[in-house]
């Protein structure tokens, strides 16, 4: 997040609830302290959430990006420097590092990717699983930076800490002195093996805060390496859900509270918006972010394929919609069929197209599926539905021009 130094390895730079009613993996509940938090004191906290709209623009950029930008695409690469540069642009706090909006702790987002990134830097911050924060403590007896890896409420953290001075209004000079694992299940901090004295130099590097919001909730950031930080205090609702999916902890509780947060607001699309939709998470399965693991109380994958539980949903404004599923060794299962709307936020769909496809060759299969599909949630981004057998599905949107 702030660091970057090589050798020293870290360079981090209105039905009842969906939560009370699936049958949960164990791996759906979320940890003690948060199932602590009622929805509603959720709810209010998101909506106390601010972003001004070149922030938001910011936002939606980097929504499905993965590993905080190690697998971005090169359009998703300059989405994101575009709203970077803008944000850049504009009159954010002055002077950032003097104001008091910079002390506290900040979750990475996003990183761009340098070659000399280290192999701990590739191992942890590009993982989605874990999160990665950056503490900034300047007005103390002490001033420290301190980039944190959070591997899980059960395992603990990893902690590299530097010295902090300030060279100008915007550039925090550090050095590292020391690093270690907190583990829960040891009563004793394990020492991270660096000779931070020997380093040098290599322990030494600089941040520029080039953009801190007046809100306290995004800073850009781009370090002596020329990597580039965007770090939030607050996410938004998005971001959270996606969040929970890509940790796979408290799954159900956080779509219950996304919709009920987001139904009928200003964001909300009743219409199913073309594109490729990727599908990201279901209530009857197991299915994590990236990539996709499944495992159904259907009898086959086949079956789940034909009823919209795996792979890629490509709605066209035609109202033809595709299921597509990669199988094995270059084979896919292709589903083609119809929409129509048949209420406000509902769709009748007929699925009685499907195939084998090897290359541009195919094999027909006779198959035949009707089913609603019922829109809880959607903007141009994520979409959230109730569709075969009453299954929650959260889709994420991947490419937007599939509009034939």
């Amino acid at each position: 997040m702030a660091v970057e130094v090589t050798k020293l390895g870290f360079h981090l730079n209105s039905s009842p609830s969906l939560a009370s009613t699936r049958k949960l993996s164990k791996a759906s509940f979320a940890p003690r302290k948060l199932l602590d938090i009622s929805a509603s004191s959720i709810v209010e906290q998101q909506r106390n959430v601010s972003f001004t709209e070149p922030e938001t623009r910011l936002i939606g950029a980097l929504l499905g990006i993965q590993g905080r930008g190690r697998n971005a695409s090169p359009q998703q690469l300059k989405e994101v420097e575009r709203a970077v540069q803008v944000l850049e642009s504009q009159e954010g706090v002055p002077d950032p590092t003097s104001s008091s909006l910079i002390e506290g702790c900040w979750q990475l987002i996003f990183t761009t990717r340098p070659g000399t990134a280290s192999p701990i830097q590739r191992t942890f911050v590009g993982v989605d699983f874990f999160k990665v924060f950056q503490e900034v403590f300047l007005k103390t007896d002490d001033p420290r930076v301190s980039n944190i890896v959070k591997f899980s409420d059960a395992i603990g953290e990893l902690k590299v800490e530097a010295v902090a001075s300030l060279k100008d209004g915007k550039r925090i000079l550090f050095r590292f002195d020391k690093a270690a694992f907190s583990l829960k299940f040891l009563p004793f901090k394990v020492p991270y093996p660096v000779p931070f004295r020997l380093l040098g130099d290599e322990a030494k590097g600089w941040l520029d805060t080039t953009y801190l919001s007046r809100s306290g909730n995004i800073r850009i950031s781009r370090g002596n390496k020329g990597t580039t930080f965007v770090l939030q205090k607050e996410t938004e609702p998005r971001q959270k859900l996606l969040s929970a999916i890509s940790t796979d902890s408290g799954v159900a509780k956080a779509v219950d509270e996304f919709i009920s947060l987001n139904q009928g607001g200003a964001k909300f699309e009743s219409e199913l918006l073309a594109g490729e939709w990727q599908l990201i998470w279901s209530s009857q399965s197991l299915l994590k972010l990236f990539p996709i693991v499944l495992k159904t109380e259907t009898d086959s994958w086949i079956e789940n394929a034909a009823n919209g539980l795996m792979g890629t949903q490509i709605v066209r404004e035609n109202g033809q919609m595709k299921f597509l599923v990669d199988i094995l060794f270059g084979l896919k299962f292709s589903m083609d069929g119809t929409f129509i709307k048949s209420d406000n936020n509902t769709y009748d769909v007929t699925m009685d197209d499907a195939a084998i496809l090897a290359g541009p060759f195919g094999v027909p299969m006779e198959m035949k599926r009707k089913f609603n599909i019922e829109l809880l949630y959607g903007d141009d981004k994520i979409r959230i539905t109730r569709g075969y057998n009453n299954y929650i599905f959260v889709h994420l949107r991947v490419d937007a021009s599939q509009n034939k």
